[in-house]
């Protein structure tokens, strides 16, 4: 047995897991990870690099460059053109971000799922009435990006940002240990609301990046802004951005979560299954 995996069975306990990656301070830890990462001494970089191999299967074949100045930047890496091709079909919502497939489906009412058994309210999650009527008996997909995985997301169709609502919270793991044991999880983590409307059918769709445990910094291109911990405002950040399809909208600085909404009449694509891998650019959700 390889070391990776000797640790990987030792820290996949259930118990823990959770008790190593919630029951600590964690605002501080993840204060304290978004400092080391950004450390530029090749030390630093390489040790870093080498224990989150350990943990991680991290490919990094399809990276941009092959040197990295600091984990950080191996964190938020771009790819190579063409590594992610986008499905172009007009009719066809693309998936932001590379991520394992969550609970997903349509919102019974105002009532969707974080896992099996936790339910939880769009008000809660979104903090806008206007957004909770929009998205009654709707569609959403939750994508869990992975600490390996690419970190960026995209425009996943032609679209127009119109607002950010950044709400301010805490950074619990947003890992499927922890959805299963901590109620109403995505409403107590720091994260943005991300309103944009679709240049086809006037559509409004929400996407939802959610911080976690390690990563409570998330970087959106088209309003120039790095949320973070310390962040204190504008929380309420109005614009008008057009973005094409597939367009890099900002990145995590490691793994989390990207709830995805849309209103009744969208449809999930036949090829989206919970539990499953899926890859930025492909097909996610199908307009009517």
């Amino acid at each position: 047995m390889t070391v990776r995996k000797a640790l990987m069975q030792i820290f996949m306990q259930e118990d823990l897991n959770f008790l190593l990656s919630n029951r600590i301070p964690r605002q501080a830890l993840t204060r304290f990870a978004g400092w080391f990462s950004k450390i530029e001494h090749p030390l630093v970089r390489d040790v870093s690099i080498a224990i989150w191999r350990l943990f991680c299967k991290l490919d990094l074949h399809e990276a941009q460059k092959s040197r990295f100045s600091s984990m950080h930047d191996c964190f938020t890496r771009a790819l190579k053109p063409g590594a992610r091709p986008l499905d172009r079909d007009a009719a066809t919502l693309v998936s932001p971000c590379d991520a394992i497939v969550g609970a997903s489906g349509r919102v019974e009412g105002t009532r969707l799922i974080q896992a099996k058994g936790f339910p939880y309210g769009l008000n809660d999650l979104l903090g806008d009435e206007t957004l909770v009527a929009a998205y009654r008996d709707g569609l959403y997909v939750t994508l869990r990006i992975t600490a390996s995985m690419y970190h960026r997301f995209h425009a996943p169709h032609d679209l127009t940002v119109e607002q950010v609502n950044y709400i301010s919270g805490d950074t619990w793991n947003v890992n499927p240990i922890a959805l299963r044991r901590v109620e109403k999880l995505f409403c107590k983590n720091e994260r943005a609301v991300i309103q944009t409307r679709l240049a086809r059918g006037d559509i409004l769709l929400t996407l939802v990046p959610v911080a976690a445990v390690l990563v409570a910094s998330i970087r959106l291109h088209f309003v120039d802004v790095l949320f973070h911990l310390r962040y204190r405002g504008p929380d309420v950040i109005r614009c008008k951005v057009a973005m094409a399809k597939g367009q890099e909208m900002g990145w995590f600085e490691h793994g989390s979560t990207i709830i995805v909404f849309a209103p009744a009449g969208v449809e999930l694509s036949d090829k989206v299954r919970e539990g499953e891998l899926i890859r930025a650019g492909q097909p996610l959700m199908r307009l009517p």
